[in-house]
C-alpha cells in the first residue's frame, strides 16, 4: 500500500473485494464511497470482485427482457440493460470523478480491449452495441461475441458501477436472457476465445494496470478494512 499517494489527485486506490461478493453488498459499498468521494473525502476508487450468481437490470430494461421462469433478478440504478454476474466475471466498479460521460465509457472500454490484447484476444467495439466483442464471422455462423459489457450511473460528477470482463464464467447463465437486450450475439469469455482456462485471478492486476493507464491515473492498493476507516 502506498498511503502517501491517498490524498493525490492522480491516484486510485485499488481495493479487491474477494469473491462470492453478494451484488446488494458490493452496491451498499459504491453508494458509500460514492458519498465520500464526492465529499472529498477519499481519492478515486476501484472495487474489484466477483459476484455471487446474479442478473441485474439496469434502467432500459424491457419487461420482455426478463427471464420467463421466475429467475430473480436486481433492479439497480445503472444505466444499460439486463445481464448477468457471477463467478469467473471480473467486475469493476470505478468510482471516480468524471467530466465527459462518453469519453469515460470509451476509456473503460478501451481498458478490457487492451487487457483482451495482452492476453492474445482480438477484441473491439462494434457500432451500435455497448462493450467490447470478439467479432464474428457470418459464412461460418459464427456470431459476434461479446466478451465485456460496460454500465454507468453518474451523478454528482462522480460515477458508480462500470464494467464486467468474461475470464472463465459458465456462458450457460446467459442462455435465459439478450444479454444487455441485444439479440442474435453470442457471449463469450477469454478462456474459451483462446483455449486455456483464464481465471479472475490471474486477470485481475492486468485489469488493474490498464484501467490505471487509460484513466491517467496511478494505482495503489488498498485494503477494504482502511478504506471504511476513512
Amino acid at each position: 500500500m502506498r498511503p502517501n499517494l491517498g490524498d493525490d489527485p492522480h491516484a486510485i486506490a485499488v481495493v479487491r473485494l474477494g469473491v462470492d461478493v453478494p451484488y446488494e453488498q458490493a452496491w451498499s459499498l459504491q453508494r458509500w464511497v460514492h458519498d465520500k468521494r464526492v465529499a472529498g473525502e477519499v481519492t478515486d476508487t476501484v472495487l474489484l470482485l466477483e459476484h455471487a450468481p446474479v442478473y441485474t437490470a439496469g434502467k432500459r430494461t424491457a419487461p420482455h427482457e426478463r427471464p420467463s421462469d421466475g429467475t430473480p433478478v436486481v433492479d439497480v440504478d445503472r444505466g444499460g440493460r439486463l445481464t448477468w454476474h457471477g463467478p469467473g466475471q471480473l467486475v469493476a466498479y470505478p468510482i471516480v470523478a468524471v467530466g465527459d460521460v462518453v469519453s469515460y465509457a470509451c476509456r473503460l472500454e478501451d481498458a478490457m480491449i487492451q487487457v483482451c490484447a495482452d492476453f492474445g484476444v482480438t477484441a473491439r467495439r462494434v457500432p451500435g452495441r455497448g462493450g467490447v466483442w470478439a467479432v464474428g464471422e457470418p459464412a461460418l455462423g459464427l456470431p459476434d461475441r461479446q466478451l465485456g459489457a460496460v454500465g454507468l450511473r453518474i451523478t454528482r460528477g462522480v460515477s458508480m458501477h462500470g464494467f464486467a470482463l468474461n475470464c472463465a464464467n459458465d456462458p450457460r447463465w446467459f442462455n435465459r436472457i439478450a444479454p444487455c437486450g441485444i439479440p442474435d450475439v453470442g457471449v463469450s469469455s477469454l478462456s474459451a476465445e483462446t483455449g486455456r482456462r483464464i481465471v479472475v485471478e490471474e486477470v485481475m492486476p492486468i485489469v488493474e494496470k490498464r484501467l490505471a493507464e487509460a484513466l491517467g491515473r496511478q494505482a495503489y492498493e488498498l485494503h477494504e478494512e482502511d478504506l471504511l476507516r476513512r
